[in-house]
């Protein structure tokens, strides 16, 4: 007999039962100690579990984030843990687990959810949009060779460097954080479960020989101005060369001279053949700092997933580079709040809420058609309209009217979510 799952918030008791669904989902086992770390930033009242006949066969989380978009930042779902056993795939869970998440991030006043996918062709039947792409970038010895451009300031000049362990210079990291947070698009604010999680290494989850975390701060007698978070694991080739691997975990900093001189240090360790950062800015400066860009082997992925809840709520807290006034037909079968036309005026000048931005339901004729993914794509300001329409997601019905949206939402730096959840 086929029951129908019963979804429901887990208790923290139910914690490790609940993980071995995502365990089998994503073929993989987590350490005891792994477990412990996730509990630092868990909501329980957010973590659902799917139960049929009393054993768990799905689950899904959300996370009560603060998400940086252009001007400002705004209370984000962050969905995560979305996995549904092999026994039970293709009977309808995943879209109950995901319409409860999506429902509850409305009932919390939450503009949008976020989320990482594990498989990118998922999600975008629930009306998400790719709205950043990060890039892993490879150095190998010898290739770091930086330059910093004519046009940046002489001051602040080169900061001291100090190499420490994280957890000795939290308050540091935090400061620096907090600075890149209020310029940055796609990054998520960190309180201090979210430092917890994210300065408490785990053992069990190094690759073998791996050392433990350390991390590399950037400061002047002002403060601090940039760190690196990075992680060592030396070794020798067949050729009796230095073969050590120097892997950044996590690289901030606030104007070019820090960046360049935390570089230039991971960039020329000794015994160090290799440089890795897996989650990198796609317009990372490093790439326009290096001598020879082509150094870094840059490779993209997709980053940042986003899902308007509320349309007007969401259009409305961000800034635009650019005047506007656009009517909008949205196609979202999926939440008939948001389909439908808006009217969208922005001064370019301000964020909503100061008067600079208003998002209205309208009768008059649509300037621009487009899908609900579409919108989340082009959010956080880093979308190509041009590839939007190129691909039949966006369509223009008045002549110029792409071309003024487009202005409008974009914005000086790609969106970036350098941690995935």
């Amino acid at each position: 007999m086929t029951h129908t799952p019963t979804i429901r918030p887990i208790s923290p008791d139910e914690f490790d039962a609940l993980c071995e669904v995502p365990n089998q989902a994503f073929l993989h086992a987590s350490p005891p100690e792994a477990l412990e770390r996730e509990r630092i930033t868990q909501e329980f009242d957010r973590t659902l579990a799917a139960i049929d006949d009393q054993t768990m066969v799905g689950s899904a989380g959300a996370y009560s984030f603060q998400l940086a978009v252009p001007g400002g930042s705004v209370p984000a779902a962050g969905i995560t843990m979305v996995a549904v056993l092999p026994s039970h795939r293709r009977r309808g869970i995943l879209t109950a687990l995901m319409s409860r998440l999506i429902s509850d991030a409305q009932r919390r006043s939450e503009p949008v959810a976020i989320l990482f996918a594990s498989e990118a062709g998922i999600y975008g039947r629930f009306g998400f949009g790719l709205a950043s792409l990060h890039q892993k970038v490879t150095i190998r010895r010898g290739e770091g060779q930086l330059t910093v451009g004519a046009a940046a300031d002489d001051k602040p000049g080169a900061p001291r460097l100090r190499d420490t362990e994280p957890l000795q210079v939290r308050a540091e990291l935090a400061t620096v954080f907090d600075a890149v947070f209020a310029r940055q698009p796609g990054m998520l604010a960190r309180d201090d479960r979210w430092w917890t999680y994210r300065l408490t290494d785990v053992p069990a989850m190094r690759s073998a020989g791996a050392s433990a975390p350390r991390c590399l701060l950037a400061e002047d007698d002002d403060g601090p101005r940039g760190y690196v978070l990075y992680q060592t694991k030396g070794g020798w080739g067949p050729d009796h060369l230095a073969a050590g691997v120097l892997d950044v975990r996590e690289m901030y900093a606030t104007d070019p001279a820090a960046t360049a001189a935390l570089w230039a240090d991971v960039l020329s360790r000794d015994l160090v053949a290799e440089v890795t950062a897996l989650m990198r800015p796609i317009d990372d400066p490093l790439l326009t700092m290096l001598a020879d860009p082509r150094r870094a082997r840059p490779a993209p992925a997709d980053g940042l997933w986003v899902r308007l809840v509320d349309l007007p709520a969401a259009l409305t807290r961000r800034s635009y580079a650019a005047p506007a006034d656009v009517v909008l037909e949205v196609l979202d079968p999926v939440m008939a709040g948001n389909a439908g036309r808006w009217r969208l005026r922005t001064t370019g000048s301000s964020a909503g809420g100061s008067g600079g931005t208003t998002c209205e339901p309208t009768h008059e004729p649509a300037d621009v058609r487009l899908t609900v993914q579409a919108l989340g794509a082009s959010y956080l300001g880093g979308a190509s309209f041009g590839q939007l329409a190129g691909a039949g997601h966006v369509a223009e019905l008045s002549p110029g009217a792409l071309a003024a949206l487009a202005a409008a939402m974009s914005w000086e730096r790609a969106p970036y979510s350098g941690m995935i959840f």
